[in-house]
């Protein structure tokens, strides 16, 4: 069987690149500066009560992405416990917890942890490299997840503030 290559261009259009995502969709890589992000915007802006709310637009400025990647964000905090919601008009997100305790690694669980390094395929039998490399690059995914989430244990989202603050 003769093998065909496949070849494509990517086009990319001229303009400003947006900081996190241009669009509703939204890659795993993406979720975890999001969280962080839209985190410590809560903080800065002392949203800790419905009184308080930010809205999904409002944060979505700040980053610049798209409201809608805001909100598929906020509600897997929420799912975590971090914030509270509430959509409509006048809606938003809060804090539920108080910055200095809100660790990083905790954040990065809440939106699926290192998934953007993706999954091994399957190997192909009797190929010596391809039935040993899935088990070694599923070890080494999870060696990055267990790494990331050791080092963000270490950071809170009050860290996240105070060193921008500390900015020049």
């Amino acid at each position: 069987m003769r093998r065909r290559t496949v070849r494509s261009t990517i086009f990319v259009a001229p303009g400003p690149r947006l900081s996190y995502l241009s669009g509703p969709i939204m890659s795993d890589s993406q979720k975890f500066p999001v969280a962080a992000h839209a985190l410590a915007y809560l903080a800065h802006k002392q949203a800790t009560s419905a009184e308080h709310a930010i809205s999904s637009a409002e944060l979505a400025a700040s980053m610049p992405t798209n409201p809608v990647v805001v909100r598929r964000v906020t509600a897997m905090l929420a799912r975590a416990g971090l914030i509270d919601t509430r959509a409509g008009a006048g809606g938003g997100a809060w804090l539920k917890v108080d910055p200095a305790t809100i660790r990083l690694d905790v954040v990065l669980r809440a939106v699926g942890g290192c998934t953007h390094l993706g999954v091994a395929p399957p190997g192909v039998k009797g190929c010596p490299v391809g039935e040993m490399i899935p088990d070694a690059v599923s070890a080494a995914i999870v060696a990055a997840d267990t790494a990331a989430s050791e080092r963000l244990s270490r950071i809170t989202v009050a860290d996240l503030l105070k060193a921008a603050a500390d900015r020049p």
